[in-house]
C-alpha cells in the first residue's frame, strides 16, 4: 500500500483531491491533508516521510518550498498549482509532475503513472530540490508574451500586453483593451494564448474567457458558492466562476 500526504490549505480542494485520487488509485492511502506550513512542519518532525506527497506551492502561512529549509524529503513530490505557469514549466523541465487546479482527473492519473515508473526504475527522480528553487527564482519576463499582433484594414499593429484586459472566445477569439478597443486574434484556442500570459496578472476564469487582475471591478458571489465577476467600464462584462474554480481564483485575486 502507498501511504501518501496532502498538503493543501482549501479544505474542499484537498477533499476533492483525496476523493479523485481514491477513483483513479485504490492502492494509494491518504493518511493526512494538512492545511498549513506550520501543521505539515510539525507533521514531519513527528512522523516517517510518506511514500508520496501532493502538495499545494502557495499555502496560506507561506510557501511550500520552505519545508524543504527544514528537512531532508526524498520522496517524490506532486505539486498543485492554481496559477504559477512559471513553476510548471520548471516542474516540467526538472521531471516533477504537477497538478493544475482544478484537478482533471486525466491529469491526475498521469501524474500517479509518473510516480509508478519512478518506483519501477522506468524514470530518474529529480533529487536537486536547490537547483529547481534557483529555477523559480530567476527573472521569468522573457516567458511571457510582450505583445500581441493584430490586423487592422490589412495593416498588422501591436497591442502591448500591459494594455490587455481580457480574452474572450465567441466562435473566434477576441482580445480587449483597457481603452474598450476589441481585435480579433488569430490564435486557434484560449488554451494557446493562456501559455503566453504571466498567470500573476491572467486568469482563466472559464472556457471563454481570461480577464487580467487589474480588469476587475468587483467580486459576487452567490449561494450556490459560484463567483460573478464584473470587469471595470468601458468594458462592463460579468464572467462567471464555477464552484471549483471559486477557491483557486479567491487565492489568485487576494494576494
Amino acid at each position: 500500500m502507498i501511504k501518501a500526504v496532502i498538503i493543501e490549505d482549501e479544505q474542499l480542494i484537498a477533499k476533492e483531491l483525496a476523493n479523485k485520487i481514491a477513483d483513479v488509485a485504490d492502492d494509494i492511502t491518504i493518511v493526512e491533508m494538512l492545511p498549513s506550513l506550520k501543521t505539515a512542519r510539525k507533521w514531519f518532525m513527528q512522523n516517517a516521510e510518506p511514500d508520496l506527497l501532493f502538495m499545494d506551492i502557495q499555502l496560506s502561512d507561506g510557501v511550500s518550498f520552505e519545508l524543504f529549509d527544514h528537512f531532508t524529503l526524498k520522496c517524490p513530490v506532486i505539486f498543485t498549482t492554481a496559477y504559477d505557469e512559471y513553476a510548471i514549466r520548471a516542474f516540467k523541465v526538472n521531471g516533477i509532475d504537477y497538478l493544475l487546479k482544478p484537478i482533471d482527473t486525466t491529469d491526475l492519473k498521469n501524474a500517479i503513472e509518473k510516480y509508478r515508473n519512478l518506483l519501477s526504475g522506468k524514470t530518474n527522480f529529480p533529487v536537486d530540490m536547490q537547483q529547481l528553487m534557483a529555477t523559480l527564482a530567476a527573472p521569468q519576463a522573457s516567458l511571457y508574451k510582450e505583445k500581441f499582433i493584430v490586423s487592422v484594414r490589412n495593416n498588422w499593429i501591436p497591442v502591448d500586453t500591459r494594455e490587455i484586459a481580457c480574452f474572450m472566445r465567441d466562435n473566434l477569439n477576441y482580445l480587449y483593451t483597457f481603452a474598450g478597443d476589441k481585435y480579433i486574434l488569430d490564435y486557434t484556442t484560449l488554451e494557446d494564448i493562456e501559455e503566453l500570459l504571466d498567470p500573476k496578472l491572467f486568469y482563466r476564469a472559464n472556457r471563454q474567457s481570461i480577464i487580467h487582475i487589474n480588469a476587475i471591478q468587483s467580486v459576487k458571489p452567490h449561494e450556490n458558492q459560484k463567483l460573478s465577476v464584473f470587469l471595470k467600464a468601458p468594458l462592463k462584462m460579468e464572467v462567471d466562476i464555477s464552484r471549483e474554480k471559486a477557491p483557486a481564483f479567491k487565492k489568485w485575486f487576494d494576494r
